[in-house]
């Protein structure tokens, strides 16, 4: 009896193991995932921004700076490799793309030319396509990072390998774009 009660402690415990493991798999599959629908938004930023170097370069010659910037920023953007160096290459590929925006506010040529602004509305439209991926990544990374502490997986998730995932933080940008854009007229 001794005998067949400590087999069905263990069948038990092998089965909670399994079970844990099983859900640490897939949340940590579901956070790969959604890093990679990022990597998609961020792969259709970086091809279009060439284009819109190009389309204002026509337009504003004598701001070879700012849009050597952009190119410089889409570069390291495009070669980063880990989450952290995604996060901090995208951070200065943003606020370049800004200081270009700013730029092109003082050409009205610019501003009215037909293919700026649909690459302008094209990458508003990948900025809030990667805005949902963002959040869509950070809470199956919440999720996952939720569960690997949870009881029993704190005791497993070392052995198996898990650590704890980063979150697509946007660090001091994030105060920069909570911030509502001033319409004038």
């Amino acid at each position: 009896m001794t005998l067949i009660i400590i087999l069905v402690i263990i069948l038990v415990l092998g089965l909670v193991v399994v079970g844990v493991y099983n859900r640490l798999v897939a949340l940590n599959t579901r956070s790969d995932q959604a890093f990679a629908d990022i990597d998609v938004q961020l792969k259709q930023r970086h091809d279009l921004i060439p284009n819109l170097v190009e389309t204002v370069k026509g337009y504003a010659t004598h701001e070879k700076g700012t849009l050597e910037a952009v190119i410089a920023a889409r570069n390291a953007a495009t070669s980063a490799g880990s989450v952290a160096d995604k996060v901090q290459a995208e951070n200065m590929l943003t606020g370049a793309l800004r200081q270009m925006f700013a730029v092109a506010e003082a050409y009205p040529d610019l501003k009215a030319n037909s293919n700026f602004l649909g690459l302008q509305g094209e990458l508003s439209d990948i900025e809030n396509k990667l805005a949902a991926a963002r959040r869509f990544f950070n809470n199956a990374v919440a999720e996952f990072n939720a569960a690997r502490l949870s009881f029993p997986a704190v005791v497993f998730a070392g052995m198996f390998g898990f650590n704890p995932r980063a979150l697509f933080d946007l660090g001091e940008q994030r105060a920069a774009l909570d911030v509502a854009p001033e319409v004038k007229f």
